[in-house]
Formats: C-alpha cells, structure tokens, sequence
C-alpha cells in the first residue's frame, strides 16, 4: 500500500509539472449576445428565451482537457450592445464599447471576481473602438453616428475633451505621437448606409481638425468604408494599414517628412482573392508579418511585409467561419484564435471560433461552446498571461 500510495504522489506531481497536461489551459474573455431568431430556428435551437448579454472566460486551448469549457459569465444589460473589448497598453485594464447606450464599462484584470465601472459619454451615439496613445496616458473613444471621438485620462478614467468631427463616422484611430497627429477612420452609420471614404487627420496636441484622406481612386461618393488603422511597428516614417470595409481592399497612409502630410496608396486588393469585408490588423514579428480578417466568407489572411511593409505580400488565406472578425493571439505565436460573428449581420454570423496553428498555417478546431448555445461572440481577446497585443 505504501508502495502504491509513492507510486500515486509521483504521478500527481509529475502531471501538474509537465506543461500541456494538468496545468494546459488558454484563456479568452468574449462578450457574447444571442443569436437573432432566424438563426437560432436554423440551428435548431429552441428555449432560448428573451436576449441575452454577457462576458464569458472560456478555455479555448484545443489540447487542454476542459477546452471549450465555460469557467466564468458576467451578466451584461441585454440592451447594452457591447461591442469590442480593448486593454490598455499595460494589460492592467479593459475597456467594454457599446453600441445601445452612451456608455463606456471599464474593470481591473488584476481583481477578482471583476467589477465593471460604467463610464458616462452621453454624446457617444455608439461606441466603437478605445485606442490609446504610445505611453498609455490618454485613451480615445470613437463615436458613429454622433461624429466624434472622446478623449479620457487612463490613470483615472476621467474624460479630458471630446473632437467633434461633424458628417464622419469616427471607428478606428491610431495615435502617432511622434509627428503629433491622430488618423480617424469615417466608417459608416449604424445603420449601415451612408458609408464614407476618407480618413481624418487631427494634431494630437491640440486635438485640431487638419483635413482629410480620401481612400480610394474611384469618384466620389466611393462608398469604401474605411475601417480600422494600425501603424506598422517601429516604421519611421511612420506607415498606416487600413481596411476598406466595402472597398475589398488594404491601403496605406504614409507620413511625408518633406510635406508634413501624408501619401496614400493601395498596397493590396483583396477582391481576387475572395476577400470580402475586411476588418482587423494585426503585426508580430516586429511588423514583419500581417494578420487579417475579412468577414464574407470568413478568412483569415498571412501578409509578409519583410521586403518593404509598405508592399504586402500575401503567405496564405485560411478558411475559418462565416464573420471572421477579432483574433486573439498567444505571446508564444503558435495559436491565433478568430472569432466569427460581425454585428450579427445575415451571412456573417457563424458564432464559432476558430483555432489557426500559426506555424502549421491551417485551422485545426472550432471552438462552438458559444454558437451552440444560441450566442454570437462579438470579441474575443486572451487574457493578459497569454495575450499578444499585436501591434495594438
């Protein structure tokens, strides 16, 4: 027996030391919301009830044991429409946007169980994106359908100004410091007409107005949408990717020394390449690879920028769901893992998340725990042990 008992404490010590087997786990927080009718009728799903709202801690490593497995829900307002989950540039905290009330929510990562702070911006029609600048003192809220961007201090939450940017549609930003600019995207309403094609150029010191940058080479009114911007890392001058959500299409903004403005051009048609809706940016490898998503059908895209970052060059596409929108990716770059649902839109709303093995290049699971239940996720992000900012 006591020979059995030695034999019984090695195993257990061995397994909780060995990685991969006892302690295997990747945590991702998404926020989630139910299905719409028709789909929950197309997936069989019945008794799902009234709507539903929340932010689910889910173990999305495929090779862990209790993989797809819910460990913790927060309840949300089911009129909230949260949209996207940002962290500060130091993992300390995340920021929750809404796109059914003029409210920002903001918690700790560091406290548990987390405590969300609702953060008034009663002149946010509907929040889009948080962004922050380079030394993580001041982030900047977008606004749709209200045309501005709100400014807050990141120690404090404390709102600081709001840009007012009449006509636009503000979605993305990206804060460039060191030329003492910010570029906004002017996306489209939330009811999805009106699409714009420029981005705003504002100094980043006095949060001025400058003018614009018109995305496209086709007459106006282009309808191309810009989206979401992201510079590349450690480019000088600086180089900006955006995705033309209905132009199909990547294209750069790159800051003129000589001029103090900046040039425009077309670094990549997606079209040909069945690339439809594209959304997010993502670098690693110091900005020598790419990571993006495109929505209809749902793919999930390798650009290798090593030769000139301005000029991608495309690795691979990846089949993934129907919606392919955010990626969480792991510090290790071996797993990307791509959420499938954009705004619940028809045809974009698969709800399931893809796990890309990064160095293989090829989706390897589907994690359905949420679409099974009758919800769409509509970010995902890991949680700060595992998370790779990617260039955010």
């Amino acid at each position: 027996m006591k020979r059995l008992l030695t034999c019984m404490a090695m195993v257990v010590i061995a397994a909780s030391a060995a990685p991969g087997i006892a302690n295997s786990e990747i945590l991702a927080m998404m926020n989630y919301e139910s299905k719409p009718a028709e789909s929950l009728k197309a997936l069989k799903l019945t008794g799902a009830g009234e709507r539903r709202e929340g932010i689910a801690i889910i173990d999305v490593d495929p090779e862990a044991p209790t993989s797809g497995k819910i460990l913790m829900d927060i309840p949300l307002p089911p009129d909230l429409v949260a949209h996207h989950i940002f962290y500060d540039r130091k993992m300390e905290k995340a920021y929750i946007t809404a796109l059914g009330k003029p409210e920002l929510h903001v918690f700790k990562l560091n406290e548990f169980p987390y405590r969300l702070r609702r953060i008034d911006v009663p002149k946010c029609v509907m929040g889009e994106d948080v962004l922050f600048s380079e030394d993580n003192s001041t982030w900047y809220l977008t606004c749709m359908n209200s045309g501005n961007v709100y400014v807050g201090e990141t120690a404090t939450d404390k709102i600081t100004g709001i840009i007012d940017i009449p006509g636009t549609n503000p979605h993305g930003l990206v804060v460039l410091s060191d030329i003492d600019r910010l570029l906004v995207t002017s996306t489209i309403t939330g009811d999805l007409k009106t699409p714009k094609e420029e981005l705003i150029v504002v100094q980043a010191s006095t949060n001025k107005v400058l003018g614009t940058l018109k995305m496209s080479n086709k007459p106006s009114p282009s309808g191309v949408a810009p989206v979401e911007l992201l510079r590349v890392p450690g480019s000088d001058p600086a180089i900006v990717y955006t995705t033309n959500m209905f132009g199909a299409a990547l294209w750069t903004a790159t800051w003129n020394p000589g001029s103090k403005s900046f040039d425009v051009a077309e670094a990549f048609n997606l079209a040909p390449i069945n690339g439809g809706v594209p959304l997010e940016i993502y670098f690693v490898d110091g900005g020598k690879t790419m990571y993006i998503t495109t929505a209809n059908p749902g793919l999930f895209h390798i650009f290798d920028l090593s030769a000139d970052p301005s000029k991608p060059k495309l690795v691979k596409s990846m089949k993934t769901g129907q919606g392919a929108h955010h990626v969480g990716l792991t510090k290790d770059g071996r797993y990307g893992f791509v959420q499938n649902s954009f705004i619940n839109l028809p045809g974009m709303r698969d709800g399931s998340v893809s796990v890309v093995d990064l160095k293989l290049q090829k989706v390897v699971a589907s994690m359905d725990t949420l679409k099974n239940m009758g919800f769409n996720p509509n970010c995902t992000v890991l949680l700060p042990k595992w998370n790779h900012l990617a260039g955010h």
